[in-house]
């Protein structure tokens, strides 16, 4: 006689569409969970370090660019590269499978600018990988340093932009993300009240978060040397 099921054991007789749900809740969960943790906390501090760039060239390197050893750094990067990895490509898919809907004005625009945040993120995120962390320690044999960067943000206009522009998507993709993370992503907020305090609380985030990384773009412009 066949024994039953038990709760702890796999159903591997489930249809294969039940199983696709399973791993598509399961992915969702994990990519809205990988936006925060670590990816976001360290975003958020990443931004905050730079504000060190009123305190001097070394000041910010100490802060920004500093490690203890190249294992600390290759660590660090593992940590934060390989949920932004998973991140991405689950995003990636997202945006393919998913319609935004007109029903809610607002709803509906805050899809759209989340999924264009995403997009121009996505640009300026491999631009600034490539640019900022892995062309100087790979190719140049250093940290990128405090020069290097003011002066970009000073004398080239379109650095200047560019930075600007992908820290307001940083901002806006965080702040928006904390609200679908506590609502659509895990229903930490479920009732009416507690969504428009969250809509509130988001709001203020993305201003703090836009301040402190336009604030912190200030300090590497005004830092440059003269030319």
């Amino acid at each position: 006689m066949a024994l039953p099921l038990t709760t702890d054991q796999p159903d591997r007789t489930a249809p294969p569409a039940a199983r696709a749900v399973a791993r598509s809740f399961i992915g969702a969960r994990l990519g809205s969970l990988f936006a925060f943790l670590p990816v976001g906390v360290w975003t958020i501090n990443h931004l905050w370090n730079n504000l060190a760039s009123y305190n001097g060239g070394d000041a910010w390197q100490t802060s920004v660019t500093g490690h203890s050893s190249n294992a600390s750094s290759a660590l660090v990067m593992a940590i934060v590269l390989v949920p932004l990895l998973w991140h991405t490509v689950w995003g990636i898919g997202r945006m393919f499978r998913t319609r935004g809907s007109s029903a809610r004005y607002f709803g509906s625009l805050r899809y759209w600018l989340q999924r264009a945040s995403a997009v121009g993120l996505l640009a300026f995120l491999g631009a600034h990988l490539w640019l900022a962390w892995a062309h100087p320690r790979f190719f140049e044999g250093h940290a990128e340093t405090f020069a290097d960067i003011s002066h970009e943000m000073h004398y080239e206009t379109a650095t200047l932009i560019v930075y600007l522009l992908g820290i307001l998507a940083i901002a806006y993709h965080l702040a928006n993300g904390l609200w679908s993370f506590c609502t659509m992503g895990w229903g930490i907020c479920v009732s009416k009240s507690s969504i428009k305090w969250l809509e509130r609380i988001a709001i203020v985030f993305f201003l703090i978060l836009l301040g402190i990384g336009w604030g912190a773009v200030y300090g590497l412009y005004s830092g440059a040397a003269p030319a």
